[in-house]
Protein backbone atom coordinates (compact mmCIF):
# COMPACT_ATOMS: atom_id res chain seq x y z
CA UNK A 1 0.00 0.00 0.00
CA UNK A 2 1.25 3.48 -0.83
CA UNK A 3 2.07 5.99 1.87
CA UNK A 4 -0.47 8.30 0.24
CA UNK A 5 -3.45 5.92 0.30
CA UNK A 6 -6.21 8.32 -0.78
CA UNK A 7 -6.34 11.35 -3.02
CA UNK A 8 -9.27 13.57 -3.94
CA UNK A 9 -9.22 14.64 -7.60
CA UNK A 10 -12.04 17.00 -8.40
CA UNK A 11 -15.10 15.51 -6.71
CA UNK A 12 -13.82 11.94 -6.69
CA UNK A 13 -11.76 10.13 -4.11
CA UNK A 14 -9.17 7.64 -5.34
CA UNK A 15 -8.21 4.90 -2.89
CA UNK A 16 -4.83 3.66 -4.07
CA UNK A 17 -4.25 -0.05 -3.85
CA UNK A 18 -7.92 -1.02 -4.10
CA UNK A 19 -7.88 -1.34 -7.90
CA UNK A 20 -6.19 0.05 -10.99
CA UNK A 21 -7.63 3.30 -12.32
CA UNK A 22 -7.89 4.13 -16.02
CA UNK A 23 -7.03 7.48 -17.59
CA UNK A 24 -8.42 7.99 -21.10
CA UNK A 25 -6.30 9.96 -23.59
CA UNK A 26 -7.72 12.75 -25.74
CA UNK A 27 -5.20 14.20 -28.18
CA UNK A 28 -6.46 17.45 -29.69
CA UNK A 29 -3.51 17.43 -32.09
CA UNK A 30 -2.96 16.72 -35.79
CA UNK A 31 0.25 14.75 -35.23
CA UNK A 32 -0.25 12.18 -32.47
CA UNK A 33 2.15 9.21 -32.76
CA UNK A 34 -0.71 6.80 -32.07
CA UNK A 35 -2.87 7.83 -35.00
CA UNK A 36 -5.67 9.06 -32.75
CA UNK A 37 -4.99 12.80 -33.03
CA UNK A 38 -8.21 14.72 -33.56
CA UNK A 39 -6.60 17.82 -35.02
CA UNK A 40 -8.46 20.92 -33.90
CA UNK A 41 -11.88 19.24 -34.04
CA UNK A 42 -13.24 20.11 -30.61
CA UNK A 43 -16.55 18.37 -31.29
CA UNK A 44 -14.80 15.09 -32.06
CA UNK A 45 -12.67 15.41 -28.93
CA UNK A 46 -15.72 16.13 -26.79
CA UNK A 47 -17.53 13.14 -28.28
CA UNK A 48 -14.55 10.94 -27.50
CA UNK A 49 -14.45 12.21 -23.92
CA UNK A 50 -18.16 11.52 -23.46
CA UNK A 51 -17.66 8.01 -24.85
CA UNK A 52 -14.73 7.37 -22.53
CA UNK A 53 -16.83 8.46 -19.55
CA UNK A 54 -19.65 6.10 -20.56
CA UNK A 55 -17.14 3.28 -20.97
CA UNK A 56 -15.96 3.81 -17.40
CA UNK A 57 -12.81 5.94 -17.56
CA UNK A 58 -11.83 7.15 -14.11
CA UNK A 59 -10.20 10.32 -15.45
CA UNK A 60 -9.74 12.02 -18.83
CA UNK A 61 -6.43 13.55 -19.96
CA UNK A 62 -6.69 16.32 -22.58
CA UNK A 63 -3.60 17.45 -24.46
CA UNK A 64 -3.07 19.96 -27.25
CA UNK A 65 0.59 19.45 -28.14
CA UNK A 66 2.14 16.23 -29.40
CA UNK A 67 4.93 14.82 -27.23
CA UNK A 68 6.17 12.29 -29.77
CA UNK A 69 9.89 12.48 -30.66
CA UNK A 70 10.57 15.16 -33.26
CA UNK A 71 7.13 16.77 -33.02
CA UNK A 72 6.96 20.50 -33.69
CA UNK A 73 5.98 22.54 -30.66
CA UNK A 74 3.07 24.94 -30.57
CA UNK A 75 2.81 28.21 -28.68
CA UNK A 76 0.62 28.60 -25.61
CA UNK A 77 -2.12 30.48 -27.47
CA UNK A 78 -2.59 27.70 -30.02
CA UNK A 79 -2.46 25.02 -27.35
CA UNK A 80 -5.14 26.83 -25.35
CA UNK A 81 -7.30 27.24 -28.44
CA UNK A 82 -7.20 23.48 -28.94
CA UNK A 83 -7.88 22.29 -25.40
CA UNK A 84 -10.01 24.89 -23.61
CA UNK A 85 -13.30 24.29 -25.49
CA UNK A 86 -12.93 20.56 -24.88
CA UNK A 87 -12.19 20.96 -21.19
CA UNK A 88 -14.99 23.47 -20.61
CA UNK A 89 -17.60 21.21 -22.19
CA UNK A 90 -16.43 17.95 -20.63
CA UNK A 91 -16.16 19.52 -17.18
CA UNK A 92 -19.86 20.40 -17.42
CA UNK A 93 -21.05 17.07 -18.78
CA UNK A 94 -19.10 14.24 -17.15
CA UNK A 95 -18.28 13.31 -13.57
CA UNK A 96 -14.81 11.94 -14.31
CA UNK A 97 -12.09 14.44 -13.41
CA UNK A 98 -10.32 16.20 -16.30
CA UNK A 99 -6.54 16.43 -16.46
CA UNK A 100 -4.61 18.92 -18.60
CA UNK A 101 -1.58 17.42 -20.34
CA UNK A 102 0.84 20.33 -20.74
CA UNK A 103 4.27 21.55 -19.72
CA UNK A 104 3.42 25.24 -20.06
CA UNK A 105 2.37 27.11 -16.93
CA UNK A 106 0.24 29.53 -18.94
CA UNK A 107 -1.74 26.71 -20.53
CA UNK A 108 -2.06 24.85 -17.24
CA UNK A 109 -3.45 27.95 -15.53
CA UNK A 110 -6.02 28.57 -18.27
CA UNK A 111 -7.07 24.90 -18.33
CA UNK A 112 -7.48 24.72 -14.56
CA UNK A 113 -9.63 27.84 -14.68
CA UNK A 114 -11.69 26.22 -17.47
CA UNK A 115 -12.53 23.14 -15.40
CA UNK A 116 -9.53 20.81 -15.35
CA UNK A 117 -8.78 19.52 -11.86
CA UNK A 118 -5.39 17.88 -12.37
CA UNK A 119 -2.10 18.54 -14.17
CA UNK A 120 -0.14 15.99 -16.19
CA UNK A 121 3.33 17.35 -16.96
CA UNK A 122 5.59 15.13 -19.08
CA UNK A 123 8.58 17.23 -18.03
CA UNK A 124 7.89 16.80 -14.32
CA UNK A 125 7.62 20.55 -13.52
CA UNK A 126 11.16 21.03 -14.86
CA UNK A 127 10.58 22.72 -18.22
CA UNK A 128 8.63 25.82 -17.11
CA UNK A 129 9.89 27.37 -13.86
CA UNK A 130 6.44 28.85 -13.24
CA UNK A 131 4.69 25.47 -13.21
CA UNK A 132 5.25 24.54 -9.54
CA UNK A 133 3.75 27.90 -8.51
CA UNK A 134 0.68 27.33 -10.69
CA UNK A 135 0.23 23.90 -9.18
CA UNK A 136 0.45 25.31 -5.66
CA UNK A 137 -1.90 28.20 -6.40
CA UNK A 138 -4.67 25.98 -7.76
CA UNK A 139 -4.20 23.30 -5.12
CA UNK A 140 -4.76 20.41 -7.53
CA UNK A 141 -3.02 17.03 -7.84
CA UNK A 142 -0.40 16.43 -10.52
CA UNK A 143 1.20 13.62 -12.45
CA UNK A 144 4.94 14.32 -12.58
CA UNK A 145 6.81 12.32 -15.18
CA UNK A 146 10.48 11.55 -15.53
CA UNK A 147 11.60 12.48 -19.05
CA UNK A 148 14.93 10.95 -20.07
CA UNK A 149 15.27 12.95 -23.28
CA UNK A 150 18.60 14.76 -23.39
CA UNK A 151 19.85 13.16 -20.16
CA UNK A 152 22.87 10.86 -19.78
CA UNK A 153 22.01 7.22 -19.13
CA UNK A 154 23.34 5.32 -16.12
CA UNK A 155 20.67 2.97 -14.80
CA UNK A 156 16.99 2.81 -15.75
CA UNK A 157 15.43 2.85 -12.30
CA UNK A 158 18.22 4.94 -10.80
CA UNK A 159 17.77 7.63 -13.45
CA UNK A 160 13.98 7.57 -13.06
CA UNK A 161 14.13 7.80 -9.28
CA UNK A 162 16.59 10.69 -9.43
CA UNK A 163 14.42 12.59 -11.91
CA UNK A 164 11.23 12.00 -9.96
CA UNK A 165 12.82 13.04 -6.69
CA UNK A 166 13.85 16.31 -8.34
CA UNK A 167 10.27 16.88 -9.55
CA UNK A 168 8.88 16.06 -6.11
CA UNK A 169 11.32 18.50 -4.54
CA UNK A 170 10.26 21.27 -6.95
CA UNK A 171 6.63 20.69 -6.03
CA UNK A 172 7.12 20.59 -2.28
CA UNK A 173 9.39 23.64 -2.34
CA UNK A 174 6.50 25.55 -3.93
CA UNK A 175 4.14 24.42 -1.18
CA UNK A 176 2.52 21.44 -2.92
CA UNK A 177 1.96 18.57 -0.46
CA UNK A 178 3.87 15.46 -1.49
CA UNK A 179 0.75 13.30 -1.14
CA UNK A 180 -0.90 15.30 -3.93
CA UNK A 181 1.52 13.86 -6.48
CA UNK A 182 1.38 10.84 -8.80
CA UNK A 183 4.63 9.66 -10.39
CA UNK A 184 5.12 8.45 -13.96
CA UNK A 185 8.40 6.72 -14.94
CA UNK A 186 8.14 8.01 -18.53
CA UNK A 187 7.80 4.91 -20.70
CA UNK A 188 8.88 5.91 -24.21
CA UNK A 189 10.40 9.27 -23.33
CA UNK A 190 14.08 9.12 -24.23
CA UNK A 191 14.65 5.40 -23.71
CA UNK A 192 15.75 2.58 -25.97
CA UNK A 193 13.27 -0.26 -26.39
CA UNK A 194 15.19 -2.52 -24.02
CA UNK A 195 15.17 0.23 -21.38
CA UNK A 196 11.40 0.61 -21.62
CA UNK A 197 10.96 -3.13 -21.14
CA UNK A 198 13.34 -3.10 -18.18
CA UNK A 199 11.34 -0.20 -16.73
CA UNK A 200 8.19 -2.33 -16.64
CA UNK A 201 10.08 -5.33 -15.29
CA UNK A 202 11.57 -3.28 -12.42
CA UNK A 203 8.59 -0.97 -11.86
CA UNK A 204 8.06 -2.25 -8.33
CA UNK A 205 11.33 -0.67 -7.25
CA UNK A 206 9.66 2.74 -7.55
CA UNK A 207 7.22 1.83 -4.77
CA UNK A 208 9.89 3.08 -2.38
CA UNK A 209 8.88 6.63 -3.34
CA UNK A 210 5.63 6.04 -1.45
CA UNK A 211 3.47 7.61 -4.16
CA UNK A 212 0.94 6.19 -6.64
CA UNK A 213 2.42 5.20 -9.99
CA UNK A 214 0.94 6.00 -13.41
CA UNK A 215 2.16 4.09 -16.45
CA UNK A 216 1.50 5.01 -20.08
CA UNK A 217 2.49 2.28 -22.53
CA UNK A 218 -0.52 2.54 -24.86
CA UNK A 219 0.33 1.90 -28.55
CA UNK A 220 3.92 3.08 -28.06
CA UNK A 221 6.83 2.32 -30.38
CA UNK A 222 8.44 -0.23 -28.09
CA UNK A 223 5.34 -2.40 -28.47
CA UNK A 224 5.56 -1.84 -32.22
CA UNK A 225 9.23 -2.88 -32.21
CA UNK A 226 8.48 -6.11 -30.35
CA UNK A 227 5.51 -7.00 -32.55
CA UNK A 228 6.52 -5.40 -35.85
CA UNK A 229 3.13 -3.69 -36.05
CA UNK A 230 1.91 -0.11 -36.65
CA UNK A 231 0.25 1.92 -33.90
CA UNK A 232 -3.31 1.02 -34.89
CA UNK A 233 -2.54 -2.72 -34.51
CA UNK A 234 -0.99 -2.64 -31.03
CA UNK A 235 -4.10 -3.28 -28.93
CA UNK A 236 -3.07 -6.74 -27.70
CA UNK A 237 0.52 -5.68 -27.15
CA UNK A 238 -0.75 -2.75 -25.11
CA UNK A 239 -2.96 -5.14 -23.13
CA UNK A 240 0.05 -7.28 -22.25
CA UNK A 241 2.06 -4.25 -21.13
CA UNK A 242 -0.85 -2.93 -19.05
CA UNK A 243 -1.33 -6.26 -17.28
CA UNK A 244 2.38 -6.50 -16.50
CA UNK A 245 2.49 -2.90 -15.29
CA UNK A 246 -0.33 -3.70 -12.87
CA UNK A 247 1.43 -6.86 -11.70
CA UNK A 248 4.52 -4.76 -10.97
CA UNK A 249 2.80 -1.95 -9.08
CA UNK A 250 0.95 0.48 -11.37
CA UNK A 251 -1.99 2.32 -9.79
CA UNK A 252 -3.14 4.20 -12.92
CA UNK A 253 -2.80 3.29 -16.59
CA UNK A 254 -3.08 5.94 -19.31
CA UNK A 255 -4.67 4.44 -22.43
CA UNK A 256 -6.24 5.14 -25.81
CA UNK A 257 -8.63 2.16 -25.69
CA UNK A 258 -10.64 2.63 -22.52
CA UNK A 259 -13.25 -0.10 -22.88
CA UNK A 260 -10.74 -2.82 -23.72
CA UNK A 261 -8.14 -1.80 -21.14
CA UNK A 262 -10.75 -1.67 -18.38
CA UNK A 263 -11.31 -5.37 -18.98
CA UNK A 264 -7.57 -5.98 -18.81
CA UNK A 265 -7.40 -4.05 -15.54
CA UNK A 266 -10.25 -5.99 -13.97
CA UNK A 267 -8.70 -9.35 -14.69
CA UNK A 268 -5.20 -8.23 -13.70
CA UNK A 269 -6.59 -6.74 -10.48
CA UNK A 270 -8.45 -9.97 -9.70
CA UNK A 271 -5.12 -11.80 -9.85
CA UNK A 272 -2.90 -9.18 -8.22
CA UNK A 273 -5.21 -7.63 -5.63
CA UNK A 274 -7.69 -10.45 -5.08
CA UNK A 275 -11.25 -10.95 -6.25
CA UNK A 276 -14.67 -11.37 -4.68
CA UNK A 277 -17.70 -12.79 -6.40
CA UNK A 278 -20.30 -10.05 -6.95
CA UNK A 279 -22.71 -11.72 -4.53
CA UNK A 280 -20.05 -11.73 -1.81
CA UNK A 281 -19.17 -8.03 -2.02
CA UNK A 282 -20.13 -5.70 0.78
CA UNK A 283 -22.14 -2.74 -0.56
Amino acid sequence: MNAATRLTIGKREFAWGTRTFVMGIINVTPDSFSGDGLGTDADAAIAQGLRFALEGADMIDVGGESTRPGAEGVDAAEEEQRVLPVIERLAREIAAPISIDTSKAEVASAALEAGAVMLNDVWGLRRDPQMPGVLARFGVPAVVMHNQRGRPFRDVIGDIREGLETSIALATAAGVPRERLIVDPGFGFGWKEEHNLEMLRRLGELRSLGLPILVGTSRKSTIGAVLGLPAEERLFGTAASVALAIANGADVVRVHDVKEMLQVCRVADAVVRGWRRPEDRVV
